[in-house]
């Protein structure tokens, strides 16, 4: 069996870290979300898949490469516009001969849930999970009997408790009904609407309840909670690189994993999970508490704290400094004494109210100097510059300056 993993997107929600990536090559726990996808789809013994990439889509086969050393096949098919799922997947038509699954690369996934959907022989299957507190923006399903009646994407009032996860199992049958679409009132080729018109020609058409996780990354506040679990479920036992140096009086307690040549120095105590990359420095003294990802390249002063936060590749934190329930981009700078600290709080985003815990969203490639504060919930684009003592109380667009 061969599986389509949609890629193409670009996440315009996800910015600031979507800038010059796509959207499934985000990373969690320093690894891409679309790994996560290969890794459940290889474990289910799907080794033939099908990529269909678009945006930044470079970025996407320099790391896969052709596959081999994910221990699967890939190949490539470029949607050289956007125009909707059904419209990446008709792209593949070339490729495909029999039933074939449809993934999305920025959902997490555990192999349990693909195994699920694999065996099931119907014309379309849907792995379903019981909806969210805000069903907006996501597919339901009408089911009776374990058969759909209804689909409907994304709706704007609550019609099922039902969420359409966007894994599928579809025969060739799927295509011919591509074919027959038109384009939707969001401007583009749906494939829910291809699978209405199945249900429509009394095809049959499963629905599939998986108890499994499956994660949605739509916005970057979502990414700290998507990284507490995985590392709560999937980091195992302490992992402590060979050539990573932990030096005396460096408490570590839990489930803690530290790369190759990273130094861990005298006074740090570290609870677990916390997954640290590789060539790190972390400095004397400083804190690190439980669901706190460190990419690789990273130096961190003394110090300083860091809790359930995400620091990327090549960021430099200065010392005196704490970290709650934040993100900090690819090679951003940050001097001493800045607190971002998270508390409930409201982001307005595309006319909709977000509640939600957070401290500080910061993109890549910012210089932040010392003694600024940052409002919870405050994102600051990429490539920004804040000089010391400033107080930052709302949103800054990419490349902006704050002297």
């Amino acid at each position: 069996m061969k599986a389509i993993i949609l890629a193409a997107g670009e996440g315009i929600r996800l910015h600031p870290f979507t800038i010059n990536q796509p959207k499934s090559m985000v990373e969690i726990a320093n690894k891409p979300i679309l790994e996560y996808v290969i890794n459940a789809l290889s474990h289910n013994g799907i080794n033939e898949i099908i990529l269909v990439i678009g945006f930044k889509k470079e970025r996407i086969m320099d790391y896969f490469k052709d596959g081999i050393d994910f221990g699967v096949n890939i190949t490539y098919v470029v949607q050289s516009q956007q125009l909707g799922t059904a419209h990446a997947i008709k792209q593949v038509r070339p490729h495909i001969n029999d039933g074939f699954l449809v993934l999305n690369g920025d959902n997490l996934i555990e192999p349990e849930t693909i195994n699920d959907i694999i065996s099931d022989k119907s014309n379309a299957t849907i792995i379903l999970t019981v909806m969210r507190e805000n069903p907006k923006g996501y597919g339901v399903v009408i089911a009776k009997s374990g058969e759909v009646t209804k689909i409907v994407e994304k709706p704007e009032t609550e019609i099922s408790k039902f969420l359409n996860t966007g894994i599928y199992r579809f025969q060739k049958e799927i295509f011919n009904e591509i074919e027959e679409l038109e384009i939707s009132e969001r401007g583009e080729l749906e494939i829910t609407d291809a699978v209405q018109r199945m249900i429509d020609k009394n095809y049959r058409v499963q629905t599939i309840s998986t108890t499994h996780k499956w994660m949605d990354v739509i916005y970057p506040w979502n990414l700290i909670d998507v990284n507490s679990e995985v590392l709560n479920k999937s980091i195992g036992n302490k992992e402590i690189g060979v050539s990573a140096n932990i030096e005396n009086n460096v408490t570590i307690r839990g489930i803690v994993s530290i790369g190759e040549n990273t130094i861990i120095r005298s006074g740090t105590y570290i609870i677990g999970p916390v997954k640290i990359g590789n060539n790190c420095d972390i400095a004397p003294n400083t804190v690190i508490l439980p669901s706190t990802t460190i990419g690789n390249n990273v130096t961190v002063g003394s110090f300083t704290e860091i809790k359930n936060s995400i620091i990327m590749h090549g960021a430099r934190i200065g010392t005196l400094c704490v970290l709650s329930n934040s993100i900090i981009g690819e090679n951003v700078i940050i001097g001493s004494h800045n607190v971002y600290e998270s508390k409930k709080t409201n982001i307005i985003m595309r006319d909709t109210i977000h509640s939600i815990d957070v401290g500080a969203i910061i993109g890549e490639n910012c210089i932040i100097e010392s003694s600024v504060n940052i409002n919870p919930g405050t994102i600051v684009g990429a490539d920004c510059q804040i000089g010391s003592g400033n107080t930052i109380i709302k949103s800054m667009p990419n490349n902006s300056n704050v002297i």
